[in-house]
C-alpha cells in the first residue's frame, strides 16, 4: 500500500482532522488491547475487510468483546442480546465474512472481529472480501489470527467469563517498541 503525504501525517500525528478524513486505520492494520482478563492483556493486530464494512470513527476505551454463540455466527445468535452495542468475536467458516458481519450488525453489534478457524495460524492474515451478493454492511469487520482468537476464547473459558474488555482501536505509533505488549506466541 502506498501512503500519500496526508496519510504519513496521520501515521505520525494523531490529529482529529486525520481521524475525520481517514477513520482510525493505521496502514492495513488495526490494533486493539485486551484489558481483561489480565492473562491476555496484550495488543493484538487485526486487518480490516478489504471491500465491505465500516471504519472506526471513534475510540472505545472499554467495550466488551463477546464470543458469538454459535461461534461461526452464520444465523441467529443465542447470545445476541449481549452483542448489542458491543463487539462480537466470531470464528471463520460456515458462511462468508460478509454474512457474519451482517448477522452481528443485525444483532446491534458495533463491530465484528473474525478469527481464523485454524488455531495454529499465528502469522497469515486472510484478505476478507465481498461475497458477490451485492449486500452491504456498515459496521467494521476485522480479521484476527487464529492463534490470537483461540487464546482469547481459551482465557475466557478458563476464567468463566462471558466476554473480554478491550480498547479499540489503539494508536501504536505513540507506544515505544519495547513497551508494545504483543502476544508472546506471535513472532514478527
Amino acid at each position: 500500500m502506498v501512503v500519500g503525504a496526508a496519510g504519513w501525517w496521520c501515521l505520525l500525528l494523531w490529529l482529529p482532522a486525520c481521524v475525520a478524513a481517514h477513520g482510525l486505520r493505521i496502514h492495513d492494520y488495526l490494533y486493539f488491547q485486551v484489558l481483561s482478563p489480565g492473562d491476555i492483556r496484550y495488543i493484538f493486530t487485526a486487518t480490516p475487510a478489504k471491500d465491505f464494512g465500516g471504519i472506526f470513527h471513534t475510540r472505545y476505551e472499554q467495550i466488551h468483546l463477546v464470543p458469538a454463540e454459535p461461534s461461526e455466527a452464520c444465523g441467529e445468535l443465542s447470545n445476541g442480546f449481549f452483542i448489542q452495542d458491543q463487539i462480537a468475536l466470531v470464528e471463520r467458516g460456515g458462511c462468508s465474512f460478509l454474512s457474519k458481519t451482517r448477522v452481528v450488525q443485525e444483532h446491534g453489534g458495533r463491530a465484528v472481529i473474525i478469527s481464523d478457524n485454524a488455531v495454529d495460524n499465528d502469522s497469515f492474515y486472510v484478505e476478507m472480501i465481498q461475497d458477490s451478493t451485492q449486500r452491504t454492511a456498515d459496521i467494521p469487520a476485522l480479521f484476527l489470527l487464529g492463534r490470537d482468537g483461540y487464546m482469547i476464547r481459551r482465557s475466557l473459558e478458563q476464567h468463566g467469563l462471558p466476554w473480554a474488555i478491550i480498547s479499540i482501536p489503539v494508536n501504536v505509533t505513540s507506544i515505544p517498541t519495547f513497551e508494545l505488549l504483543q502476544p508472546p506466541w506471535t513472532f514478527w
